[in-house]
């Protein structure tokens, strides 16, 4: 008999948190069930943060659905089975999870809702081999979270870059120049490539296909012959050159199991060569944030809300230590097993790793055929 369950949005903020909070909440209370929430994620869920939630005209629920962000909060870097602690004045690393578990079980929480991408959920499955009943929902924007066909958020990021692609073309007929826009994605390029597309760019260049500048220069000369002064860039932050590597911005020092790199340049490094090599001008933007805030699409609300009441259904159902996913275009769930793939070392490795199961581009995706398909270049 569930009785309590519990959300905790970790990870980055996206577009499509409070409508899957709200959907969790709202489908609990019509069936008597207390909702409580963790306020800053897996921090939060370590220091028993907890608060009632509700969407009664005096809940704190109220609202929510068209507001970006998470109204309780989010953590990053916090991986509770190698969190940092100051001891005689040093910074150490302890597996912290045990007082997660003691938390829930004194909470008397019947289910954790876990609402993040591939380290959130790898944590998840940790935890549920403590005996924790679990059931994640697959956010992110960069849409890699294995298993699933789609993540909240992803949608509204890509929206988000398109307008930018659209605003983006207008300076560039103008002045006759290149336009690069250096989107997020940091292992998966489906921002760069669905927003190249829906923009009208003409290079796109993505992490999982290593690009050579020279493909890129090629494409946009002959539309500089063939009349056309100005072309659209779109860069991936993860993209690297062929034989090259991943441009790194800063390396953080957040311990192990967590990804300490902080990405940043590749747009800046392309637009520079694109310019050598064609002899136009070239500008970079820089999208960032941008992607993550905001109001979400039409098309993330639906989502998230699904995602929210179907997370919901299968706690009713006593279905635990899943992920609900989209698979062939229907709601379902996988086990997180499924998810983790060969990233099985309990605690250690919380995401982002080559043993994760990442979901990436592939080059059979229907994405690829099409870009090929209208002579978008994508560096190779």
């Amino acid at each position: 008999m569930i009785k309590k369950v519990a959300i905790l949005a970790n990870g980055g903020d996206v577009s499509g948190f409070n409508a899957v909070i709200r959907a969790i909440i709202k489908t609990a209370e019509n069936k008597n069930i207390e909702c409580y929430g963790y306020i800053d994620g897996y921090r939060g869920l370590l220091n028993n943060n907890i608060i009632r939630l509700g969407t009664s005209s005096t809940g704190n629920a109220v609202g929510i659905l068209p507001k970006g962000g998470s109204i309780i909060g989010s953590s990053t870097n916090a991986n509770v089975f190698n969190y940092p602690v100051e001891e005689n004045g040093q910074t150490v690393y302890k597996d912290l999870s045990d007082i997660c578990v003691e938390n829930i079980m004194k909470d008397e929480i019947d289910c954790l809702f876990t609402l993040g991408g591939d380290g959130t959920q790898k944590s998840a499955r940790d935890l549920s081999l403590k005996g924790i009943n679990v059931i994640g929902v697959p956010k992110t924007i960069d849409n890699d979270v294995a298993c699933t066909e789609i993540t909240f958020g992803y949608n509204t990021a890509v929206s988000v870059a398109t307008e930018a692609i659209d605003r983006l073309h207008s300076t560039g007929e103008t002045h006759h120049r290149i336009m690069v826009l250096e989107v997020m994605g940091r292992y998966a390029g489906w921002i760069a490539l669905e927003s190249a597309i829906a923009g009208g760019a003409d290079v796109a260049l993505i992490p999982e296909i290593p690009y050579d500048i020279n493909s890129a220069a090629r494409k946009i000369l002959n539309r500089k012959n063939r009349g056309k002064s100005f072309s659209i860039v779109v860069v991936a932050e993860g993209a690297k050159p062929k034989g090259g590597k991943m441009e790194i911005k800063n390396i953080r020092n957040n311990g192990a199991g967590v990804d300490n790199t902080k990405l940043g340049g590749i747009g800046e490094q392309v637009a520079k060569q694109l310019e050598e090599l064609t002899g136009l001008e070239a500008r970079c933007t820089v999208l960032g944030y941008m992607q993550r805030g905001g109001t979400p699409t039409a098309f993330d609300r639906v989502l998230s809300t699904k995602y929210g009441t179907k997370a919901m259904e299968l706690a009713l159902e006593g279905k635990f230590n899943v992920l609900t996913v989209i698979k062939n275009g229907k709601l379902d769930s996988v086990s997180l097993e499924d998810v983790v793939g060969n990233n099985t070392k309990i605690g250690a490795v919380s995401g982002n790793t080559k043993e994760s199961n990442l979901r990436k581009v592939t080059m059979d995706d229907e994405l690829v055929k099409t870009a090929r398909a209208i002579g978008i270049n994508l560096g190779d």
